[in-house]
């Protein structure tokens, strides 16, 4: 179970982390979590510069490990990166110390003071320490910004193998507002909805007159 819409309790009880952007000019952010891939984010990245749109990948290290150049892509065509974990941990499931050592394992090769937990969870009582880590690390390579823990406003359910692809669009569609955070996914599981709903998406927000861009400090 997901909710496509981060319900209003939910945002509530976590209010330390960013949901939406306030916006009031036609802005939306894209995110795509768990790459880079050697298929997926290549995808991304061509039908990004199609629209001429930017994004935050949230990446999980060992990814970053197996596809530097894909990495390397990302960075050199002007999007945002994230911590998302070495090895995709759920937080709720692993020791804190564990946890904690698996970020800052990833913040070795992203660097970057944004982070976001995994399936999207995260210990209420590590969410200090979790930010006091990235920005320890993103401080040592020249990044001042603070600190932050990105969840979502729209999951787009690319993920979701169960989804037709059009239900996919919808989901963003329907949902989608000014300065929200919108997730996509750039992995083999989510590809198949990922690649029909990306660029649906870009062209009907963009004869819109919306913007995609990074994910601002």
């Amino acid at each position: 179970m997901y909710f496509v819409k981060a319900p209003f309790w939910l945002r509530s009880l976590y209010r330390s982390l960013v949901w939406k952007i306030p916006e009031k000019e036609k802005i939306l952010y894209l995110t795509f979590d768990d790459g880079p891939h050697e298929t997926a984010t290549p995808f991304v990245l061509d039908e990004l510069k199609r629209y001429g749109a930017s994004a935050t990948f949230f990446c999980i290290g060992k990814n970053v490990d197996e596809h530097s150049s894909i990495y390397q892509r990302i960075l050199e065509e002007g999007h945002r990166v994230g911590n998302h974990t070495q090895n995709h941990l759920n937080g709720w499931k692993v020791s804190e110390e564990d946890y904690l050592n698996n970020i800052d394992q990833a913040a070795k090769t992203i660097h970057s003071n944004l982070f976001r937990p995994p399936y999207g969870r995260i210990k209420k009582g590590a969410i200090n320490k979790v930010k006091d880590l990235i920005e320890k690390n993103a401080k040592e390579r020249g990044i001042f910004s603070q600190a932050k823990i990105v969840m979502w406003d729209v999951l787009s359910g690319d993920f979701d193998t169960n989804l037709s692809l059009s239900k996919c669009v919808n989901n963003v569609v329907t949902n989608a507002s000014a300065g929200s955070i919108i997730v996509f996914h750039d992995s083999a599981k989510a590809f198949e909805r990922l690649s029909f709903a990306l660029p649906t998406v870009l062209k009907y927000y963009t004869e819109l007159g919306y913007q995609f861009r990074v994910l601002p400090d």
